[in-house]
């Protein structure tokens, strides 16, 4: 079964991610270096998209990049850092559920406003 690999701009297109960011994460260490061709054109793996599916994830939700970088050095190490990723994952989960919170908590005031402004109509 052949690999499929993808240009960057069916990364860009697959993943929401700029050409910036796919540069600046791979500087940074956030994505592993990724292949090129004889050309020197970077090519990304299947492997490289489902990583930046869950960087995107993570980024999407409010991880700070240390955070981000620090799940990647957890990751690459192996699975015996797996209870350590649970810990960072469920401390990220929380702040999400909080933010969560936070937004429904807007949600319900300015659906108030709303009835309030309807009702004076």
């Amino acid at each position: 079964m052949p690999v499929s690999v993808y240009t960057p701009a069916e990364v860009v297109e697959e993943t929401g991610f700029t050409l910036d960011t796919l540069r600046y994460y791979e500087k940074i260490g956030l994505l592993e270096r990724v292949e090129r061709n004889a050309a020197g054109q970077r090519r990304f793996s299947e492997q490289d998209i489902g990583w930046l599916g869950m960087l995107r994830c993570l980024r999407d939700t409010g991880m700070p990049i240390a955070q981000m970088l620090r799940f990647a050095e957890l990751t690459r190490a192996g699975d015996h850092t797996i209870p350590d990723r649970i810990k960072l994952l469920e401390e990220h989960d929380g702040r999400v559920e909080g933010q969560i919170d936070n937004l429904n908590e807007r949600r319900r005031y300015i659906r108030n406003k709303i009835s309030y402004y309807r009702s004076v109509l």
